[in-house]
C-alpha cells in the first residue's frame, strides 16, 4: 500500500477555560475531576468560529505547510459531529476557501469521534487507486456538552487536515496499513434537532471505547505481524486522559510512547479531530524511520487503526510547520460566563 501523508495542518482556538472554573459553577470538586479526567483545561471557540471556519484554517495550514498546489486536490472530506448545516456540506466551503474548486468529490462524514479518521481512509482508497492525485481528510469539531454534564469538562474545539497522496517521493510519512473494527453499540448519540448529545453510561467504557480500540489495534498488529515493540510512538483516541493511558497499557505500549501525542490534558476532546491531533503532535517530534501506531474511536461504535512510518521528508517539513504543542501555549483564559456566551449556551426567550 503506497499511500502517504504529504502534508498536515492544525488549528486550535486561543481561548481556554480551566476545569476548576466549570466545576465552581456546578459545585463539583475540581481536583477530583482533574485527577479522574487527567484534563486541566480545554479550548473554547471564538464567537465567530464554528466547524467550517476551523476546518478551513486547518486546510489552509496543510496547504501552506506542504507548499501544496490546491488544484491537485481531487477530494475534500470533512468529518465532524458539529457541522454548521444539517443540509449544506462543510467540505464545499473548505474546497472553495483553499481554491481547490471545482473539486472532483467533496462530502461530509459523520461517525462520532472517528469521522476524521474515516476521511483519511477514504482518501487513501481514492489516491491508491489513481482516481485522484491528492485527497484532503479533515477532522474538526466544536464539540457539544450539555451544561452540567460530564462532557462539559472536556468537549473542546479544534481541527486537523491531512493531505494524502500516492507518491512515496512526496510523502512525509507512509501509511503502512489500516484496520477497522465496528459494531452497533449505543454508547453515545444525538438525535436530529437535539442540541446536546447523550451518553449511555456503562456502555461508554468497556463495551464502547475499550472493546473497539483493542479490537482494531490487535486486528492491525495481527494483520501486519507487528507488536508494541515495533513502534516508537502510539496514539489513541482521547475522550479524556484516563482512557488512552489505560488502553495503551493494556495493549503493551509504554507511557513514554503515548506522551508526545497526549494533547488532551491542555486541549480537551475535539471529537472528530482528537486522534488526528494526537498523530499531528507526534509527527511534529518524530524522526525519519520512526513508526507510529494510532487508533481512532467513534461512538456508535467503531475504531480505525493505522500503522505509520516517517520518511526522510519529515525533517524538512518540520523546519517550517507550526507545532501542535506550540499552539497550546499563551492561551487566553475565559470565565464560565464568557465560555457560555462563546458556545451559544445563553438563549434569549
Amino acid at each position: 500500500m503506497s499511500v502517504g501523508i504529504v502534508s498536515y495542518g492544525s488549528y486550535i482556538p486561543r481561548y481556554r477555560i480551566k476545569v476548576e472554573d466549570i466545576a465552581r459553577v456546578w459545585g463539583e470538586d475540581a481536583e477530583t475531576l482533574k485527577a479522574g479526567l487527567m484534563v486541566s483545561e480545554k479550548s473554547v471557540p471564538d464567537l465567530d468560529e464554528d466547524t467550517a471556519t476551523i476546518a478551513v484554517e486547518s486546510a489552509r495550514a496543510a496547504i501552506k505547510n506542504g507548499n501544496i498546489d490546491p488544484v491537485r486536490i481531487g477530494a475534500v472530506y470533512t468529518g465532524s459531529e458539529s457541522h454548521p448545516y444539517a443540509v449544506k456540506p462543510t467540505s464545499t466551503i473548505v474546497a472553495e476557501a483553499i481554491s481547490a474548486t471545482p473539486v472532483m468529490t467533496a462530502a461530509d462524514f459523520e461517525f462520532a469521534c472517528k469521522a476524521g479518521s474515516a476521511t483519511v481512509q477514504s482518501c487513501m482508497g481514492l489516491t491508491s487507486s489513481g482516481m485522484i492525485d491528492l485527497g484532503m481528510g479533515i477532522g474538526a469539531d466544536v464539540s457539544q456538552g450539555a451544561p452540567g454534564d460530564a462532557l462539559e469538562y472536556t468537549a473542546a474545539a479544534g481541527g486537523v487536515a491531512f493531505i494524502m497522496g500516492n507518491k512515496e517521493s512526496e510523502s512525509i510519512a507512509l501509511i503502512e496499513d489500516t484496520y477497522s473494527f465496528t459494531t452497533d453499540t449505543p454508547d453515545f448519540w444525538r438525535r436530529e434537532g437535539s442540541e446536546f448529545p447523550q451518553h449511555g453510561g456503562r456502555f461508554t467504557g468497556e463495551p464502547g471505547y475499550f472493546k473497539h480500540v483493542i479490537g482494531a489495534s490487535k486486528g492491525l498488529m495481527e494483520k501486519m505481524g507487528t507488536g508494541p515493540e515495533d513502534y516508537d510512538y502510539a496514539v489513541f483516541h482521547q475522550p479524556n486522559g484516563k482512557f488512552p493511558t489505560r488502553v495503551s497499557k493494556d495493549l503493551g505500549f509504554s507511557r513514554d510512547k503515548i506522551e508526545p501525542g497526549m494533547v488532551i490534558t491542555k486541549l480537551g476532546n475535539i471529537y472528530s479531530g482528537s486522534c488526528m491531533m494526537g498523530i499531528a503532535a507526534t509527527l511534529d517530534q518524530a524522526k525519519p524511520g520512526d513508526r507510529i501506531f494510532a487508533t481512532a474511536f467513534g461512538s456508535g461504535a467503531g475504531a480505525d487503526a493505522f500503522s505509520i512510518k516517517v520518511t526522510d521528508k519529515m525533517e524538512q517539513f518540520q523546519k517550517y510547520s507550526p507545532k501542535v504543542w506550540d499552539q497550546l501555549k499563551d492561551p487566553v483564559y475565559v470565565d464560565y460566563a464568557k465560555y457560555a456566551k462563546h458556545k451559544g449556551k445563553l438563549k434569549r426567550s
